[in-house]
């Protein structure tokens, strides 16, 4: 069979591309005219990134419908662009962030979330320029939290790549994975696809010059905080813990978890969550439902500082639900606590930086 660029497109007018529903052609993704050399074919397909998931079942295709338009003698190339730039490799990411902070917790329910999302604010309010990551892939809060449920990010082209802009509320740059997916619906993912997900809002977004990055984890430890420790040097972390016993038992577990010797990221010190009870109406009075002081010994006994207590009142889980967080005003206890706690967290990621070497990412062992 005589070979010639027509026939060569109409077979890869067969070939639909995933990311668009239409066909190679359509998309415009054939790049340049296709090289004929004999019974030899070169075409060039453009992606939108280097990371594109249909890239290989995509390329497969478009070979397999040559070979069956022009025959199976065909020697077919396909060779492979991309309008955006590849990735920075781990190491290189976020050039812009001067520190990355880990919030974690060894347990759930603790209000880890609600701690990072004030200490953004907080830290934002004292002028510093602040991200936020709800690195929570199965159970985001942030949106909520920020009031910022519809938003969609939108992408941006920084330095040759399509980027992710982040949503900014209260001074704060976030994304989460919540602004992608349905609220009302289970995330049901393998820990593969969570984790490809989580290097994209890091990676792929505009994230810009930071002061602090705020990384929401997720409660325990898991493949979630693994990715993170692989693909960012952790300037510290902050664990979050309520007074009770069964909560402090689990806060070691998060606090060896980063002490490992395979780790080693700094423990910039432990938040004490839902200290005691305040009504409103007896704004004096404290009652200390879940222990009294819990945080404080272990703190003492991991040699490790105490960076706030945060008392329990109602008025910290309405304006989460109503997306004003405390930190918006000083006024009140619960925002004075936080603005102190993000006070106390400049202060020990200061005095790390000076004292300590960098924080070095975890290698991949396979």
């Amino acid at each position: 069979m005589q070979l010639y660029p027509k026939l060569i497109m109409d077979a890869l007018a067969t070939v639909t591309y995933a990311g668009t529903k239409k066909n190679l052609v359509e998309s415009g993704m054939v790049a340049d005219q296709p090289a004929i050399n004999g019974n030899k074919v070169c075409v060039v397909l453009e992606f939108p990134r280097d990371t594109d998931p249909f890239l290989k079942s995509t390329v497969k295709a478009a070979e397999a419908a040559i070979k069956y338009h022009c025959g199976r003698d065909v020697e077919v190339e396909i060779l492979t662009e991309f309008k955006s730039k590849p990735r920075p490799e781990v190491g290189k990411m976020l050039p812009k962030v001067k520190n990355v902070i880990a919030v974690s917790s060894g347990k759930g329910g603790v209000g880890k979330s609600t701690v990072s999302a004030n200490l953004a604010i907080a830290l934002a309010r004292l002028g510093y320029k602040v991200g936020l990551l709800d690195t929570d892939i199965f159970g985001p809060s942030m949106p909520k939290m920020f009031h910022v449920e519809d938003e969609r990010p939108y992408a941006v082209e920084e330095d040759g790549r399509q980027l992710i802009n982040p949503v900014e509320a209260y001074g704060v740059k976030l994304l989460s994975i919540g602004f992608f997916v349905n609220p009302d619906t289970a995330t049901l993912w393998r820990g593969g696809m969570a984790t490809n997900a989580l290097k994209q809002l890091i990676a792929d977004a505009a994230w810009g010059e930071l002061d602090y990055f705020i990384l929401d984890t997720p409660p325990g430890t898991s493949d979630i905080h693994l990715t993170l420790l692989q693909t960012l040097a952790i300037t510290g972390a902050i664990i979050v813990s309520t007074p009770q016993q069964v909560a402090l038992a689990d806060a070691r577990k998060g606090i060896d978890m980063y002490r490992n010797e395979k780790v080693n990221v700094p423990i910039l010190g432990l938040v004490e969550n839902m200290a005691w009870f305040t009504p409103a109406e007896l704004p004096e009075n404290k009652y200390y439902i879940f222990g009294k002081e819990g945080c404080k010994q272990l703190a003492e006994e991991m040699g490790v500082p105490l960076l706030a207590q945060i008392p329990l009142v109602q008025s910290i889980c309405e304006s989460g639900d109503k997306g004003e967080p405390a930190a918006t005003s000083s006024e009140t206890a619960t925002g004075l606590a936080f603005i102190n706690l993000a006070q106390a967290v400049v202060t020990v990621v200061n005095r790390r930086n000076r004292e300590q070497a960098p924080t070095k990412i975890v290698g991949i062992h396979t």
